[in-house]
């Protein structure tokens, strides 16, 4: 397990989102600041397996995408999740730091899911079954995207 890794996910990048401003703009893609805030939530909490997503990736796929989650390859800009909409949902929630509070909340379910149960392994829909580690590395990967996008520093990895 990469500490550093889950240490910037818990602490760093939170802090990083509350100076984002709830309607900036990215440098790719339709989401605002917020709506990024709030997708990432979703994602922390597809990570946790509270909200459960089929496997879109063939198995004979599956090693190739492993290969590059674990990789140093960033995220492409503007790529496209077939799970998103292209056009972005409204916010759910009223604000930024009810949204960054929101992030952090499903950061500790993630976390608390995996102290449950260290060994389990929860399903991404485009790299299949990731354990800690792997979700830790995904979560961390995508977090490291969406902080491109929207011009903020990454100061550790």
């Amino acid at each position: 397990m990469n500490n550093i890794k889950l240490n910037f996910l818990l602490e760093e990048f939170p802090s990083l989102l509350q100076n984002l401003p709830a309607n900036a703009k990215g440098e790719w893609g339709s989401m605002n600041g917020q709506q990024m805030v709030e997708h990432f939530i979703d994602a922390i909490l597809l990570a946790a397996g509270k909200i459960p997503a089929p496997l879109l990736t063939p198995a004979e796929s599956l090693p190739k995408m492993r290969d590059f989650l674990f990789s140093d390859a960033p995220f492409q800009e503007n790529i496209k999740n077939p799970l998103v909409s292209e056009t972005p949902p409204a916010t759910r929630l009223p604000d930024m730091n009810t949204a960054v509070s929101e992030l952090q909340r499903a950061l500790n379910t993630f976390t608390e899911v995996f102290k449950e149960d260290p060994s389990k392994e929860i399903i991404n829909p485009f790299f299949g079954p990731l354990d800690y580690t792997g979700q830790v590395q995904l979560l961390h990967k995508h977090a490291i995207h969406h902080l491109k996008q929207f011009r903020l520093s990454k100061k550790s990895a």
